[in-house]
């Protein structure tokens, strides 16, 4: 059974873990119409259902999964008004694994796919976490990354490419705008400025020297093919970058 949600047209990010989204995020938030809080992980949000209770709620046309939905809907919905905005983004990288039970619960979500070159993600993984085991990561990225490809084949949404947005925000900023439907705002730019509730702590999002700069740092010029790495030039090729 599908529950009109609460909040109709909530907007996601999808993205790998170290492409940008905190920085993504930290813009959104600072536009006077959006908001755009840490990291939600809604997917790890469920209803626990005893025996008697799946009866019930079976009786009612409600499944597990409705439920869960509704909770999802419902922390949204938490945080919008507590906003006051109009917009609430969600950029937890776990949601490009989870695309499916989006659309599933907001089937007029809209979304926002960033890209970053998979050399520069693992590159970025392992400077914040240099004792994890280099292949497995590689493998976490070529995952990521292959999740990401599917995903924008299947749900309408606008691609961003990290590598631009930090050389020009101006321009992508006004697309994202453009694409959200509201005006676009200078302030955008200047987040580290501006008061929030948002955190830069691990597990919630980028909590980097970076990020907390408040400052957009234009990334890297793109890694040449010997400075890639052999088991990411796969994950190179599939997100449309030059190997």
């Amino acid at each position: 059974m599908h529950i009109a949600p609460l909040v109709p047209s909530p907007v996601f990010v999808l993205s790998s873990e170290r492409s940008g989204s905190t920085l993504l995020r930290a813009l959104l938030d600072s536009h006077s119409q959006i908001h755009a809080p840490h990291e939600l992980h809604l997917r790890g949000l469920a209803v626990d259902m005893p025996v008697l209770a799946r009866r019930a709620m079976a009786d009612l046309g409600l499944e597990g999964r409705d439920l869960d939905d509704i909770l999802w809907d419902r922390v949204l919905h938490i945080r919008l008004l507590a906003s006051g905005k109009q917009l609430i983004v969600d950029k937890t990288p776990h949601n490009v694994h989870s695309w499916r039970r989006i659309i599933n619960a907001w089937p007029d979500a809209k979304f926002l796919l960033l890209y970053r070159h998979p050399q520069r993600v693992f590159e970025s993984w392992y400077k914040a976490r240099p004792n994890d085991d280099p292949s497995k990561l590689a493998g976490r990225v070529t995952r990521n990354m292959t999740d990401l490809v599917e995903a924008a084949k299947h749900v309408s949404g606008l691609e961003i490419r990290y590598e631009r947005l930090t050389h020009e925000p101006v321009v992508v900023t006004q697309e994202i705008c453009e694409y959200l439907g509201v005006p676009w705002e200078p302030q955008m730019l200047e987040y580290g400025t501006r008061d929030s509730d948002r955190p830069f702590e691990k597990g919630l999002g980028d909590w980097s020297e970076n990020i907390r700069s408040g400052q957009i740092r234009p990334d890297k010029p793109l890694p040449t093919r010997d400075e890639i790495a052999a088991d990411l030039l796969d994950a190179t090729a599939i997100t449309g970058y030059p190997v």
